[in-house]
């Protein structure tokens, strides 16, 4: 919600009961010597996403702690060949996590080993949405392994140029309101005392695409990237004269 003030440097304060007795109403404390109007202004600037990010996991499963992991790494080596071949460099591809561990089975009150698990995730950067699909599609190739991925999140590779336009236009909202609020009063807004903002850029939490890719289908991947929001929110307090 948009909020407007007018603070005064000293103002009666009615709540000073025996200075009203007195007719002698205390000021209430100011950090400026001068009136001022204190408003906010917002503003949303939309651009179209031209970078993404994709998680990819594989798991795999063996009796053997040593064959789940072989496994794994034959999995997670066939699906970062096939990303570089579909056009992404060593560097946007990054492992952001790798676990192997036991599954239990309990008797009795006593664990049993069944097997081990490996699990092991990446994170893929796709600087040309055009690609997006075909990346995707690429990274389900693998075999004998159980593959998820999450994604995409979308996001501007100058996302500052962006939020720099949203403050501007956010102090300008402010500024319009602060001289609107000053007319009414029969004055007008002297110097920018101070300036407090707030950017964001909300992202819907990403979904998994797919588990166990078919690699029957031969059907690519459509995405819609849509366009991205850039909030700015400013609170503007300036003299008023």
């Amino acid at each position: 919600m948009i909020r407007s003030a007018l603070v005064a440097g000293f103002v009666a304060c009615a709540a000073v009961a025996p200075a009203m007795a007195q007719g002698q109403p205390q000021p209430i404390y100011s950090p400026y010597s001068t009136p001022v109007v204190v408003t906010q202004g917002e503003a949303v600037v939309k651009r179209a996403p031209d970078r993404a990010w994709l998680t990819v996991a594989t798991e795999t499963r063996d009796a053997r702690a040593e064959e789940a992991r072989r496994l794994s790494a034959e999995a997670m080596t066939a699906v970062q060949d096939a990303l570089r071949k579909a056009g992404l460099g060593d560097d946007a591809i990054r492992t952001t996590g790798y676990s192997l561990t036991p599954e239990m089975d309990w008797k009795s009150g006593r664990g049993i080993v069944r097997g081990y698990v490996v699990r092991n995730q990446i994170e893929v950067r796709v600087d040309n949405l055009d690609q997006l699909p075909a990346v995707i599609d690429a990274a389900t190739t693998a075999r004998a392994t159980t593959l998820s991925i999450t994604g995409p999140r979308f996001a501007l590779k100058d996302e500052s140029s962006a939020q720099g336009e949203a403050l501007r236009n956010a102090v300008t909202s402010a500024m319009n309101r602060a001289r609107a609020i000053a007319a009414g009063a029969g004055r007008t807004v002297g110097e920018v005392l101070r300036i407090d903002d707030q950017v964001s850029t909300p992202f819907p939490p990403p979904q998994p695409l797919m588990r166990m890719a078919a690699a029957e289908d031969a059907t690519s991947t459509p995405i819609t990237p849509g366009e991205i929001e850039i909030r700015a929110t400013v609170t503007l307090t300036v003299e008023l004269r």
